[in-house]
Parts: C-alpha cells; structure tokens; sequence
C-alpha cells in the first residue's frame, strides 16, 4: 500500500500582529511585512535590515536622559525652520524600516504610521554601549546610501557627552561641527542650534544599596 506523500504543516494564520510570527516566517523580511505582521511595541525597537528583522531592547537610562533633552531643544529650532522632529518613527527605506533616535523631516508625519526616508533632512542615533558599532560605523553608511543630508550623533561614553554633526557630501558624511561636555555644539545647518552636550544628563545614581523593603525587613 502506497504511503501518502508527506505535507508540511502549514505556517499558522494569525489574525492579528504578534511576535509569535518571529518563529515560523522563514523568507526574507521587508519593510512592509514588519508592519503588517508584527504588532507596534513601545518596548523593544523592530527594524528591517536586508531581510532580517532586528529586535533591540530599550537602552539604558542616561540613553533615555540624553534623548529627551536634546529632541526637547531641537525641536523648538526645527520649528522655527519649518522642519518636524520625531523620537524613534518608522522611517522606511526601500525594503528597510529603520527606527533613528533622532528623526528631523521636511514634512510633518501626523496621521501617519511611517514616512520615506525620502523625507529625513536629519537623522540621529545616541551610542549604546552594547551597539556601538551600528551606531557609529553601520547606521551612518545606510543613511548615507540612502541619501539623507545631515547625520546627527551624540556618544555618552564615560558619562562625558559629545555631539558631532556630519552633512553629507559626494556621498559620504563629513563631519561639519562636534563638541564635548563643557563646550560649546553650534550648528548653522540644516538649521541653527547650539548646546553644551554636558547639560543632556541627568544626575548620576547612588550606589547600590538595602532598598526600603530591606529596611522594612530589619525593622
């Protein structure tokens, strides 16, 4: 008697976004399918990098620190030259989806789930210790190749903050103006703004110590 030949189990139907899809989607990942398959996360970052989906957890809380103050002063200068900032948006590049820290647009996004890189006057990554090399050598070159015109970068290495701006030129970002704690950012494009990079954290945590539980407990 002939044996039925044997079926694959077929990938299971989701009827709404979930991570679970992580585990049976073997093709190559774009853009589009990120966003409607996987569902939106205020927790880790999702992006889509040359068919592979990236999973990034939340950084720690001076990378925190640092990005509310900056987008808080930028964004009042980005207003005045008619320019949108965002924090951590969908920015769609191609087959890629790529979340900046720092997104600056020539067009507001309101309403919107993503926009074209297309868009990006501006984009900003703040360096993570365990992602340097991606925020320093990788993101730099895909924003470059994608053709946004300014590269914004702010490194807290050693608790000592620095801001380099880079503009792109012929192809390949220049750096154009940087500053360390105690002196002073100034940049004159794509519109002016300046700050001492050491007023972006925030005081230093106390030693780890008994919490108030523990105080309770030898009370």
């Amino acid at each position: 008697m002939a044996q039925a030949a044997f079926a694959p189990e077929p990938a299971p139907q989701h009827t709404e976004p979930s991570f679970d899809v992580l585990r049976w989607h073997d093709e190559p990942w774009t853009a589009q399918l990120a966003l409607d398959l996987l569902p939106e996360t205020n927790g880790p970052k999702v992006e889509v990098l040359s068919g592979s989906v990236i999973v990034t957890p939340h950084a720690g809380y001076d990378h925190q620190d640092a990005e509310l103050d900056l987008a808080f002063h930028l964004k009042q200068a980005a207003r005045r030259a008619k320019l949108w900032l965002y924090l951590e948006t969908n920015v769609v590049s191609g087959e890629d989806l790529f979340i900046p820290d720092i997104v600056i647009l020539d067009a507001p996004g309101g309403g919107r789930t993503t926009m074209d890189i297309g868009h990006a006057v501006l984009l900003g990554e703040i360096v993570s210790p365990g992602n340097r090399r991606k925020d320093i050598i990788d993101r730099p070159r895909e924003y470059a190749a994608a053709g946004v015109p300014f590269f914004l970068r702010v490194d807290l290495r050693n608790r000592v903050p620095t801001i380099a701006l880079y503009e792109l030129i012929e192809g390949e970002y220049r750096p154009v103006a940087a500053a360390a704690a105690g002196t002073r950012f100034v940049m004159r494009e794509p519109f002016e703004f300046s700050i001492d990079p050491g007023d972006l954290l925030g005081e230093e945590a106390a030693p780890t110590g008994p919490g108030p539980e523990s105080a309770d407990d030898e009370a």
